[in-house]
Protein backbone atom coordinates (compact mmCIF):
# COMPACT_ATOMS: atom_id res chain seq x y z
CA UNK A 1 0.00 0.00 0.00
CA UNK A 2 1.67 3.44 -0.92
CA UNK A 3 1.10 6.21 1.66
CA UNK A 4 0.07 9.76 0.38
CA UNK A 5 2.19 10.98 3.56
CA UNK A 6 2.89 14.47 1.30
CA UNK A 7 6.87 14.03 0.27
CA UNK A 8 10.27 16.17 1.05
CA UNK A 9 10.08 18.67 -2.53
CA UNK A 10 13.59 18.60 -2.40
CA UNK A 11 14.42 15.37 -1.35
CA UNK A 12 18.06 15.21 -3.34
CA UNK A 13 19.81 17.79 -1.48
CA UNK A 14 21.86 15.94 0.69
CA UNK A 15 23.00 13.67 -2.02
CA UNK A 16 23.88 16.64 -3.81
CA UNK A 17 25.69 17.90 -1.14
CA UNK A 18 28.14 14.82 -0.52
CA UNK A 19 28.53 13.87 -4.03
CA UNK A 20 28.84 10.03 -5.25
CA UNK A 21 29.83 7.68 -2.86
CA UNK A 22 33.13 5.44 -3.91
CA UNK A 23 32.84 2.14 -3.75
CA UNK A 24 35.86 -0.09 -3.11
CA UNK A 25 37.49 -1.93 -6.30
CA UNK A 26 35.58 -4.99 -7.17
CA UNK A 27 32.02 -3.49 -5.83
CA UNK A 28 29.28 -1.71 -7.64
CA UNK A 29 29.39 -1.44 -11.41
CA UNK A 30 31.85 0.95 -13.71
CA UNK A 31 29.62 4.09 -14.42
CA UNK A 32 30.56 3.92 -17.87
CA UNK A 33 29.13 0.13 -17.99
CA UNK A 34 26.08 1.44 -16.08
CA UNK A 35 25.20 3.97 -18.75
CA UNK A 36 25.46 1.50 -21.37
CA UNK A 37 23.44 -1.10 -20.02
CA UNK A 38 20.77 1.89 -19.56
CA UNK A 39 20.95 2.54 -23.01
CA UNK A 40 21.95 6.22 -22.70
CA UNK A 41 25.02 5.62 -25.23
CA UNK A 42 27.47 2.96 -26.21
CA UNK A 43 30.35 2.62 -23.54
CA UNK A 44 33.05 4.38 -25.38
CA UNK A 45 30.09 7.50 -25.76
CA UNK A 46 29.14 7.36 -22.44
CA UNK A 47 33.21 7.79 -21.57
CA UNK A 48 33.17 10.97 -23.82
CA UNK A 49 29.79 11.80 -21.89
CA UNK A 50 31.98 12.04 -18.49
CA UNK A 51 34.75 13.75 -20.02
CA UNK A 52 32.92 16.68 -21.27
CA UNK A 53 31.29 16.90 -17.61
CA UNK A 54 27.30 15.97 -18.89
CA UNK A 55 27.34 13.28 -15.90
CA UNK A 56 25.72 13.53 -12.20
CA UNK A 57 26.52 10.45 -9.71
CA UNK A 58 23.96 11.88 -6.40
CA UNK A 59 24.17 15.53 -7.61
CA UNK A 60 28.16 15.95 -8.59
CA UNK A 61 29.65 16.52 -11.74
CA UNK A 62 31.76 12.97 -12.51
CA UNK A 63 34.63 13.10 -14.65
CA UNK A 64 36.49 10.67 -13.17
CA UNK A 65 36.88 7.39 -15.77
CA UNK A 66 35.96 3.76 -13.99
CA UNK A 67 34.36 5.44 -10.99
CA UNK A 68 32.27 2.51 -9.78
CA UNK A 69 28.26 3.18 -8.65
CA UNK A 70 25.95 1.12 -6.69
CA UNK A 71 22.83 1.46 -9.36
CA UNK A 72 20.40 0.05 -6.73
CA UNK A 73 21.20 3.20 -4.79
CA UNK A 74 23.03 6.26 -7.15
CA UNK A 75 21.08 9.03 -8.70
CA UNK A 76 22.64 9.24 -12.19
CA UNK A 77 21.52 12.09 -14.52
CA UNK A 78 23.25 12.82 -18.31
CA UNK A 79 22.62 16.79 -19.22
CA UNK A 80 20.18 17.44 -16.23
CA UNK A 81 18.05 14.42 -16.74
CA UNK A 82 17.81 11.07 -14.54
CA UNK A 83 18.62 7.99 -15.53
CA UNK A 84 17.17 4.80 -14.87
CA UNK A 85 19.99 2.78 -13.86
CA UNK A 86 17.93 -0.31 -12.05
CA UNK A 87 17.58 -3.67 -14.02
CA UNK A 88 14.78 -4.59 -12.34
CA UNK A 89 12.86 -1.16 -12.78
CA UNK A 90 9.94 -1.70 -14.96
CA UNK A 91 7.65 1.46 -16.65
CA UNK A 92 5.04 0.82 -19.02
CA UNK A 93 2.24 2.61 -20.75
CA UNK A 94 -1.27 1.04 -21.20
CA UNK A 95 -4.11 2.02 -23.39
CA UNK A 96 -6.73 0.73 -21.26
CA UNK A 97 -10.14 0.01 -23.08
CA UNK A 98 -13.26 0.67 -22.42
CA UNK A 99 -15.09 -1.43 -19.66
CA UNK A 100 -11.90 -2.13 -17.93
CA UNK A 101 -11.50 -1.73 -14.22
CA UNK A 102 -8.75 0.21 -13.18
CA UNK A 103 -7.18 -2.74 -10.60
CA UNK A 104 -5.29 -5.54 -10.45
CA UNK A 105 -8.11 -7.67 -9.53
CA UNK A 106 -12.01 -7.42 -9.38
CA UNK A 107 -13.78 -9.60 -7.25
CA UNK A 108 -16.95 -9.70 -9.93
CA UNK A 109 -14.72 -11.05 -12.32
CA UNK A 110 -15.12 -7.99 -14.23
CA UNK A 111 -12.08 -7.24 -16.68
CA UNK A 112 -9.67 -5.47 -15.27
CA UNK A 113 -6.12 -4.14 -15.94
CA UNK A 114 -4.46 -6.96 -13.78
CA UNK A 115 -5.68 -9.40 -16.63
CA UNK A 116 -3.59 -7.36 -19.11
CA UNK A 117 -0.65 -7.67 -17.16
CA UNK A 118 -1.12 -10.80 -15.85
CA UNK A 119 1.96 -12.59 -17.13
CA UNK A 120 4.10 -9.94 -16.09
CA UNK A 121 2.68 -10.50 -12.28
CA UNK A 122 3.09 -13.93 -12.25
CA UNK A 123 6.48 -13.99 -13.33
CA UNK A 124 7.13 -11.86 -10.24
CA UNK A 125 6.60 -7.85 -11.12
CA UNK A 126 4.75 -6.02 -8.57
CA UNK A 127 3.20 -3.28 -10.72
CA UNK A 128 1.37 -0.08 -9.31
CA UNK A 129 -1.26 1.91 -11.58
CA UNK A 130 -0.57 5.27 -11.10
CA UNK A 131 -3.67 6.70 -10.76
CA UNK A 132 -7.46 5.30 -12.01
CA UNK A 133 -9.78 5.64 -14.78
CA UNK A 134 -13.10 4.73 -14.60
CA UNK A 135 -14.63 1.82 -16.55
CA UNK A 136 -16.55 3.69 -19.19
CA UNK A 137 -13.04 5.87 -19.89
CA UNK A 138 -9.83 4.96 -22.16
CA UNK A 139 -6.87 5.90 -22.73
CA UNK A 140 -3.59 6.09 -20.57
CA UNK A 141 -2.67 4.68 -17.50
CA UNK A 142 1.09 4.29 -16.59
CA UNK A 143 2.29 0.67 -15.08
CA UNK A 144 5.55 0.59 -12.72
CA UNK A 145 6.73 -1.11 -9.87
CA UNK A 146 8.93 1.85 -8.94
CA UNK A 147 7.14 3.18 -6.02
CA UNK A 148 8.38 6.49 -5.11
CA UNK A 149 7.67 7.44 -9.02
CA UNK A 150 3.96 6.37 -8.10
CA UNK A 151 3.57 7.74 -5.01
CA UNK A 152 4.63 11.23 -6.36
CA UNK A 153 2.45 11.36 -9.80
CA UNK A 154 -0.72 10.60 -7.30
CA UNK A 155 -0.13 13.18 -4.96
CA UNK A 156 -1.68 16.48 -5.69
CA UNK A 157 1.10 18.44 -4.54
CA UNK A 158 3.16 18.13 -7.42
CA UNK A 159 0.30 19.08 -9.66
CA UNK A 160 1.37 16.52 -12.88
CA UNK A 161 -1.19 17.48 -15.42
CA UNK A 162 -3.76 14.91 -17.59
CA UNK A 163 -5.21 15.39 -20.68
CA UNK A 164 -8.29 13.84 -21.85
CA UNK A 165 -10.80 14.14 -24.90
CA UNK A 166 -14.44 14.44 -24.12
CA UNK A 167 -17.15 14.09 -26.51
CA UNK A 168 -20.37 16.04 -25.12
CA UNK A 169 -23.74 16.09 -25.71
CA UNK A 170 -24.77 19.26 -27.11
CA UNK A 171 -23.48 22.33 -29.37
CA UNK A 172 -20.86 23.91 -26.59
CA UNK A 173 -21.76 27.73 -26.34
CA UNK A 174 -18.97 30.61 -26.07
CA UNK A 175 -18.20 31.09 -22.32
CA UNK A 176 -17.86 27.30 -20.91
CA UNK A 177 -14.29 27.38 -21.17
CA UNK A 178 -13.98 30.47 -19.25
CA UNK A 179 -16.07 28.99 -16.69
CA UNK A 180 -14.22 25.87 -16.32
CA UNK A 181 -10.59 27.63 -16.16
CA UNK A 182 -12.34 30.37 -13.62
CA UNK A 183 -13.83 27.13 -11.47
CA UNK A 184 -16.81 25.09 -10.61
CA UNK A 185 -18.43 24.57 -7.40
CA UNK A 186 -19.15 20.89 -7.06
CA UNK A 187 -20.35 18.61 -4.10
CA UNK A 188 -17.05 18.03 -2.64
CA UNK A 189 -15.71 21.33 -3.36
CA UNK A 190 -14.52 24.02 -6.17
CA UNK A 191 -12.51 22.40 -9.42
CA UNK A 192 -11.47 23.88 -12.32
CA UNK A 193 -9.34 23.25 -15.51
CA UNK A 194 -6.23 24.47 -16.48
CA UNK A 195 -6.66 24.34 -20.31
CA UNK A 196 -10.09 23.98 -22.06
CA UNK A 197 -10.30 23.93 -25.87
CA UNK A 198 -13.09 23.34 -28.04
CA UNK A 199 -12.00 20.95 -31.37
CA UNK A 200 -14.84 20.36 -33.54
CA UNK A 201 -18.83 20.43 -33.20
CA UNK A 202 -20.46 18.15 -35.27
CA UNK A 203 -23.97 16.55 -35.32
CA UNK A 204 -24.77 17.85 -32.16
CA UNK A 205 -22.13 16.96 -29.95
CA UNK A 206 -18.80 18.57 -29.45
CA UNK A 207 -15.06 17.02 -28.68
CA UNK A 208 -13.41 19.35 -26.21
CA UNK A 209 -9.63 18.90 -25.14
CA UNK A 210 -9.51 19.06 -21.28
CA UNK A 211 -5.97 19.78 -19.42
CA UNK A 212 -6.12 19.88 -15.48
CA UNK A 213 -4.31 18.19 -12.41
CA UNK A 214 -7.10 17.59 -10.20
CA UNK A 215 -7.26 13.61 -9.64
CA UNK A 216 -10.82 13.43 -7.52
CA UNK A 217 -13.24 10.46 -9.09
CA UNK A 218 -14.84 11.78 -12.39
CA UNK A 219 -13.33 14.65 -12.06
CA UNK A 220 -13.53 15.56 -15.77
CA UNK A 221 -17.31 14.20 -16.63
CA UNK A 222 -18.85 16.05 -13.26
CA UNK A 223 -17.11 19.69 -14.13
CA UNK A 224 -18.65 19.07 -17.99
CA UNK A 225 -21.73 18.01 -16.46
CA UNK A 226 -21.77 20.85 -14.26
CA UNK A 227 -21.59 23.46 -17.06
CA UNK A 228 -24.47 21.44 -19.02
CA UNK A 229 -22.92 19.15 -21.27
CA UNK A 230 -22.44 15.53 -20.32
CA UNK A 231 -19.72 13.36 -21.28
CA UNK A 232 -20.33 10.82 -24.19
CA UNK A 233 -16.79 9.36 -24.49
CA UNK A 234 -13.80 10.43 -22.54
CA UNK A 235 -10.03 9.11 -23.43
CA UNK A 236 -7.09 10.50 -21.60
CA UNK A 237 -4.39 11.19 -23.84
CA UNK A 238 -1.29 12.37 -21.46
CA UNK A 239 -0.01 12.22 -18.04
CA UNK A 240 2.66 15.08 -17.24
CA UNK A 241 4.97 14.59 -20.62
CA UNK A 242 3.83 10.55 -21.48
CA UNK A 243 1.15 10.79 -24.67
CA UNK A 244 -0.57 7.85 -25.76
CA UNK A 245 -0.04 8.84 -29.48
CA UNK A 246 -0.94 6.13 -31.52
CA UNK A 247 -0.69 3.05 -28.98
CA UNK A 248 -3.72 0.19 -29.55
CA UNK A 249 -6.45 0.09 -27.23
CA UNK A 250 -5.25 -3.36 -24.58
CA UNK A 251 -1.84 -2.76 -25.17
CA UNK A 252 1.06 -1.86 -23.39
CA UNK A 253 4.56 -0.31 -24.55
CA UNK A 254 7.92 0.58 -22.86
CA UNK A 255 8.88 3.95 -21.66
CA UNK A 256 11.68 5.46 -23.02
CA UNK A 257 14.28 6.50 -21.52
CA UNK A 258 13.42 10.26 -22.34
CA UNK A 259 9.85 10.10 -21.19
CA UNK A 260 11.00 8.56 -18.22
CA UNK A 261 13.48 10.98 -17.05
CA UNK A 262 10.93 13.84 -17.81
CA UNK A 263 8.39 12.09 -15.49
CA UNK A 264 11.33 11.84 -12.29
CA UNK A 265 11.92 16.10 -13.02
CA UNK A 266 8.00 16.45 -13.20
CA UNK A 267 7.85 14.94 -9.32
CA UNK A 268 11.66 15.99 -8.39
CA UNK A 269 13.06 13.22 -7.73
Amino acid sequence: MLSFAKPARHQHVEAAESGPKKLPWGEGERLQKVLAKAGVASRRAAEELIEQGRVEVDGAVVREQGLRIDPDTAVVRVDGVRVVVRDEQVYLALNKPKGFQSTMSDEMGRPCVGDIVAERVMAGQRLFHVGRLDADTEGLLLLTNDGDLAHRLMHPSFQVSKTYLATVQGEMQRGVGKQLRDGVELEDGPAKVDKFQVLEVAEGKTLVRVILHEGRKHIVRRLLAEVGYPVIALVRTHIGPVALGDQRSGTLRVLGRDEIGKLYEAVEL
